[in-house]
């Protein structure tokens, strides 16, 4: 699944178009390389975002084309 999907899908971002600018900006991390807006998410990738000054660090565990509000927190889990 493309990075941007997934973090709108997972609502670590609630819009797919701010989370691909956040991508353009270099604030996505992936596995600790800088991410594209298009770059492929696996089970086990480790996706960092900078908002602001506060940085947040999660684990993909599950990957799903849609889900609910209270599904969503089971995809990714906090480090």
């Amino acid at each position: 699944m493309r990075l941007d999907k997934y973090l709108k899908v997972s609502r670590l971002i609630k819009r797919r178009t701010v989370a691909n600018e956040a991508c353009d900006a270099g604030r996505v991390l992936v596995n600790d390389r800088p991410a594209k807006a298009s770059c492929e998410v696996k089970v086990g990738d480790t996706i960092e975002i900078a908002f602001g000054t506060r940085n947040v660090k999660v684990e993909v565990l599950d990957i799903v084309e849609t889900t609910r509000k209270e599904e969503a927190k089971d995809m990714f889990k906090y480090l």
